[in-house]
């Protein structure tokens, strides 16, 4: 029986998705984890894969058009199948969702200041415009790390374009187009609005002297030479590490890669059984663990700072990241805007030295007490259900799931690599994801929706020696939870002084969500949960 396929909804924020483009047409057969076609979303274009078989019947969405999410996407059955009672009116939608889009493009073409369409008429036949992408939800403006292909370069659709750097990480940029590049909008570790041109595909020798220029951000000739120097060597840095991690890209589908992070599998030790070896659905629920050697555990918090050199009696600068500019940003934004106040609390560690200690004599189990916290965390989290919620202007949104964010220095500044759903992971998985995610996002690595969807925030200074801090909230959350280190001193146990196990939790509230009475209360949980960790279990 003919199955319907409707839009999914890919974000928390998307009300409708655009088909930039079909993998399959109609009478084509389809496998489980088949490739459809490639929705754009608000935020980025993701690949849908197939969770039936059968022949694909029909297609509501033509490519290149929108439709609202849940409406007809597609259509698969049996080959010849009647279907006419099921497409109940999907292709006006499709098609009403067209002219929408359409009006709203034309609407959006008017108003923009850098616009390629301004420049259409000085287009030759031909040629293709690409525009800087907006990556991210947030993202403004993006920074050509690296250039992949230069001025002459024949370049086919899927080569990698160019490295552009967001305010939150460094992604690859692939052709959408075949033809040859002629003209490059944005210079090497120069910056661009979006939307403005990046560059410029079409056939050899076609003059495109007349087609509009990008507007760069920051230009390295404004710069004494010493600082023209600095900033091109950093530029290198990103660039050479941002190679690095692109290099280790793991092919797999967003349903797959969200069971591996549930599930704490390590993808990179997986082989697809997908088109071109592509990690799907069940490549994820047949995994069978290996015996591995575990990578020593990656540290939360690494030198925040580029090492820089000291000169007596010279200055210098550093020109800022995107990634800087907008923790900066952010970071005032969320000190000026929500009524923080503090709360700490010591923890008697003993106990859950003692629990570290048997869990990791456990065959190929090593955990950290940065784990332990984490999962403490999101426990107490379901309890108080009022601190894993967000300052919403006229309303108060209590989120459904646990989402927590871990900080993770970088040399830029800091990042907050999310654990979806915390709270039904357990600590290898949590050890698994928190290494791998760290560890990817020193290189930049991490993809932006692996920074998205934090609900509430951990901060972990203690590797360093600090005993006790106070963080600024991560917005949207409404708290952040502060970790010292574990440090022995004398404690009052059955009226004896003893040596105890000792270390000192910050909760900075937002106390437009969170009373003080509520954020008392969870950490009076979180401190069971971390003295007596068998309390967890019940």
């Amino acid at each position: 029986m003919a199955e319907v396929i409707t839009m999914p909804r890919l974000s928390d924020t998307m009300t409708e998705g655009k088909v930039a483009k079909w993998h399959k047409k109609v009478g084509d057969k389809i496998k489980e984890g088949d490739i459809l076609a490639e929705i754009e979303t608000d935020k980025a274009v993701q690949d849908f894969e197939s969770e039936i078989e059968g022949t694909l019947l029909f297609v509501g969405v033509e490519e290149g058009a929108a439709a609202a999410v849940d409406s007809i996407l597609a259509i698969i059955g049996q080959e010849g199948e009647d279907i006419s009672s099921l497409k109940g009116g999907s292709a006006p939608v499709a098609e009403g969702a067209s002219e929408e889009k359409k009006s709203e493009e034309e609407s959006k073409t008017e108003n923009e200041s850098t616009s390629v369409e301004q420049t259409s008429a000085e287009v030759p036949a031909g040629v293709e415009v690409i525009t800087m992408p907006r990556l991210s939800d947030t993202m403004t403006e993006g920074k050509v790390a690296k250039w992949h292909k230069n001025v002459g370069d024949t370049v086919k659709e899927g080569d990698l374009l160019a490295e552009i750097e967001t305010d939150k990480a460094v992604q690859d940029f692939e052709s959408e187009f075949n033809g040859v590049l002629l003209k490059q909008g944005v210079e090497e570790g120069g910056a661009a609005p979006v939307d403005s041109v990046l560059a410029i595909i079409g056939p050899e020798g076609t003059d495109v002297s007349g087609v509009g220029a990008a507007k760069p951000a920051t230009k390295s000739e404004d710069k004494p030479a010493e600082q023209k120097s600095e900033a091109k060597a950093e530029e290198k840095s990103v660039a050479q590490t941002a190679n690095t991690s692109s290099s280790d890209r793991v092919a797999i589908s967003p349903l797959a890669k969200k069971m591996a992070q549930d599930k704490g599998v390590d993808i990179n030790s997986l082989q697809g059984s997908g088109e071109n070896g592509r990690i799907v659905k069940k490549d994820i629920e047949n995994y069978q663990p290996s015996q591995k050697t575990e990578a020593a555990p990656a540290q939360t918090h690494a030198a925040a700072q580029v090492a820089l050199s000291f000169v007596q009696g010279e200055d210098t600068e550093t020109p800022n990241s995107q990634v800087r500019n907008i923790i900066a940003k952010r970071l005032a934004e969320s000190k000026f805007s929500a009524p923080h106040y503090y709360l700490m609390v010591e923890i008697n560690m003993d106990k859950a030295i003692e629990a570290r200690k048997e869990i990791n004599s456990l065959p190929d189990t090593k955990i950290s007490f940065n784990d332990m916290i984490i999962k403490a965390t999101a426990v107490a989290l379901r309890k108080h259900p009022q601190v894993n919620s967000s300052w919403a202007g006229d309303k108060v949104i209590h989120r459904g799931n646990i989402n927590v964010g871990v900080a993770v220095a970088i040399p830029d500044g800091l990042v907050v690599p999310v654990l979806k759903n915390t709270d039904q992971m357990n600590y290898t998985q949590i050890s698994a994801a928190v290494k791998d995610m760290a560890g990817r996002a020193k290189s930049k690595g991490l993809k932006a929706n692996e920074m998205e969807g934090s609900t509430f925030s951990i901060s972990n200074l203690g590797m360093f020696g600090i005993e006790t801090f106070t963080s600024i909230i991560n917005q949207p959350n409404a708290a952040i939870l502060s970790v010292g280190a574990i440090i022995e001193k004398p404690i009052v146990k059955n009226g004896q002084i003893v040596v105890g196990n000792i270390m000192k939790l910050s909760l900075a509230c937002d106390h437009r969500v969170v009373d003080g009475a509520t954020g008392a209360q969870f950490l009076q949980t979180l401190k069971t949960y971390l003295e007596s960790p068998l309390t967890l279990l019940l």
